[in-house]
């Protein structure tokens, strides 16, 4: 079994190198427009240069594993603004795509979660659309259409979880076909439970980005991860790609929601000795507040287990 190991948008341990330097449509309202015009190329610039950054870093870390921020482009979704990113930035993102599949790194999106399918507001779900499209949008620019994913929750269950559900079925149908071919989805902490959101995904031939911690805090009875990793797993061969799953570890017993600076290694011990029995490889997206570092650290305590090697900078194998 080979597990590698990956973080959350913005590389800690680089100086200044945040991807998600932010206009707020305040700001912009308040400037001519030359000036509007001038910062989104400056705060776009900005983002897409710490991006490219962090993929040279990501290089020589040998961390193959990278979710681009949601923030690169500033107001791209804001029905007031909606501006072409692309064309003066063609040569930057496809830059980025280029060195992406040169050394075969696994990148993703994730939206936030106001990009949901189960609400009974048709401009909610609108705005869901616009949202996937631009993040399909970006990964096209970049020429990683054909192998990133893009992933998001299911969303609420507004009182009535099985109508909210049937919403979803029947609101998923305005994706594009193309952007939904590229889409998972993630059991939540609070309301869709692993075996809920594996159920939808079937129906709906989506692949279940698994997430360990979201398990362990929204788990039915009668839920084993043992029982359900196998069905989860199989989801993955729709798109022909490795299983991932996210990872992350109480802040606290009190804040057992929270993500903590770094993840405990015993507390993944149970998921990683299940994996191990299905000798599986697969990739782990560390949810963790020291991001990079977290991932580093995850990745060396987990080698120190008897029969467990650390093959490369952020991958192990047992």
């Amino acid at each position: 079994m080979i597990i590698r190991f990956g973080y959350v948008s913005h590389a800690l341990s680089l100086w200044d190198c945040s991807p998600a330097k932010a206009l707020t449509f305040t700001r912009w309202k308040k400037l001519d427009e030359n000036e509007r015009k001038q910062q989104l190329l400056y705060v776009t610039r900005k983002n897409l240069e710490h991006t490219l950054r962090m993929i040279h870093y990501n290089i020589a870390q040998e961390i193959y594993l990278y979710r681009f921020s949601s923030s690169i482009v500033p107001l791209a979704t804001h029905p007031e603004v909606l501006w072409d990113y692309r064309t003066p930035f063609k040569d930057l993102l496809s830059e980025i795509g280029q060195l992406v599949k040169k050394h075969k790194l696994r990148t993703s999106f994730h939206p936030n979660q106001f990009t949901l399918f189960t609400s009974d507001k048709p401009h909610i779900t609108d705005n869901a659309v616009g949202d996937m499209a631009y993040h399909y949008d970006v990964l096209e620019a970049m020429g990683l259409a054909n192998e990133a994913i893009i992933n998001i929750h299911v969303g609420g269950a507004y009182g009535n979880k099985q109508a909210a559900t049937e919403r979803f079925h029947t609101n998923i149908k305005q994706l594009p076909d193309y952007i939904k071919k590229r889409m998972t989805l993630e059991n939540d902490d609070k309301t869709y439970t692993a075996t809920e959101t594996l159920t939808i995904c079937q129906k709906e031939r989506i692949p279940l980005l698994f997430d360990y911690h979201h398990f362990m805090a929204n788990k039915e009875d009668d839920e084993a991860v043992e029982d359900l990793l196998p069905d989860i797993f199989k989801t993955w061969s729709w798109i022909g790609i490795q299983p991932k799953i996210h990872v992350s570890s109480p802040k606290s017993e009190k804040e057992y929601r929270s993500h903590a600076d770094y993840v405990d290694a015993e507390f993944l011990l149970p998921l990683v000795k299940v994996l191990k029995e299905m000798n599986v490889d697969l990739d782990f997206m560390i949810e963790a507040k020291q991001k990079d570092k977290a991932a580093l650290r995850l990745c060396e305590d987990l080698s120190k287990i008897r029969g467990v090697k650390r093959v490369g900078g952020a991958t192990i194998e047992w």
